[in-house]
């Protein structure tokens, strides 16, 4: 007995049917093609969309970079602008005339050259200590696995939390006169050491140990960019440690070297606080220097000038940052 086909539904009949007349009585099925009028309609419709939408997102792209410009505009770059054209001009009973008398000035005091010889010097050893400090810090954290990395990290890190005033009269009681240190070495039996306080190398004191977190960051963020089967490919070679650091890690880690050290040095320029606090009063680094003139002395102008000194020896760092970033962005897209 033949099987009989189960019975098909109203709809399944009627689509059948329109499927074969749709296959005896029209043409077969093609894809549209541009030349049709509604398929013209439609891109012309799309390309007209287009600029409108791309229009929108530019005007919301000036506007949420419209206001961090205007604040650097407005706070940095327009007080920066006049205080330079200040110390441009002078007085005079005709009006005020283009001079560099102020800067001449500074050039040829013997005091002002001996603070910025000051500043100059701490920045340079401090900047040469911290990476001298960083870089094994660094390569502990980055090529260690042990549990002992975790709190040199921690504790490596600790001065980022602790603010700056509260270092400086730390330092104070542990390195000042009769202090923690003088207590200790008495009690032992032990003649007193001369205290850093109040001298160059308070302010360098200070500084590393605040600048310590920033810089080991940024190298250990630098060594990322080695890898481990390079490192491990030198060793199998026979290369020894220093080798391997001198070969295959700082080749690698020269850019963010000079990264850190413009940070470094653009911080250590113009610190106050530390400074003002662990320092020597004669000769005294540019930052206390300017405010001992603006307030003590009430020299406006003359401030301004040590600030724009101060300012361009910083722009000069600030250019090798610059170039440097720009420089490996050009060799990562390659």
């Amino acid at each position: 007995m033949p099987r009989s086909s189960p019975p098909r539904s109203r709809f399944s009949r009627a689509g059948l049917g329109f499927r074969r007349s749709a296959m005896a009585g029209s043409a077969p099925w093609r894809p549209m093609s541009s030349a049709d009028p509604a398929s013209g309609a439609a891109a012309s419709l799309l390309a007209a969309e287009a600029p409108v939408r791309n229009d929108r997102r530019g005007l919301w792209g000036l506007l949420l970079v419209a206001v961090p410009v205007a604040l650097v505009v407005g706070l940095i770059l327009w007080p920066v602008a006049l205080s330079v054209l200040d110390t441009l001009s002078v007085t005079t009973p005709e009006g005020r005339r283009f001079s560099l008398a102020h800067y001449r000035f500074f050039l040829s005091d013997g005091f002002s050259l001996r603070n910025l010889w000051l500043t100059i010097w701490v920045t340079a050893v401090s900047t040469g200590l911290l990476l001298g400090l960083s870089l094994p810090i660094a390569l502990y954290l980055r090529f260690s696995h042990s549990r002992l990395a975790g709190y040199v990290q921690t504790i490596a890190l600790f001065p980022l939390f602790v603010p700056s005033i509260l270092l400086a009269y730390a330092l104070i009681r542990t390195l000042g006169p009769n202090g923690t240190l003088d207590t200790l070495l008495n009690a032992v039996g032990l003649p007193k050491i001369p205290s850093p306080y109040l001298t160059p190398w308070g302010p360098i004191i200070g500084l590393v140990w605040d600048n310590l977190p920033l810089t080991l960051l940024i190298v250990l963020a630098g060594l990322g960019n080695v890898s481990q089967a390079a490192v491990e490919a030198a060793r199998d070679v026979g290369a020894n440690r220093l080798s391997v650091l001198r070969h295959i890690i700082l080749p690698r880690i020269t850019g963010t070297l000079l990264v850190a050290a413009c940070f470094v040095v653009l911080g250590l320029f113009s610190a106050f606080t530390l400074p003002w606090l662990l320092g020597p009063t004669v000769p005294e680094m540019m930052g206390p220097f300017m405010r001992r003139t603006i307030i003590d002395v009430d020299q406006p102008t003359q401030a301004r000038t040590q600030a724009v000194v101060t300012f361009l020896f910083c722009a000069v760092f600030a250019w090798f940052y610059v170039r440097s970033t720009a420089r490996n962005r050009r060799e990562n897209e390659r």
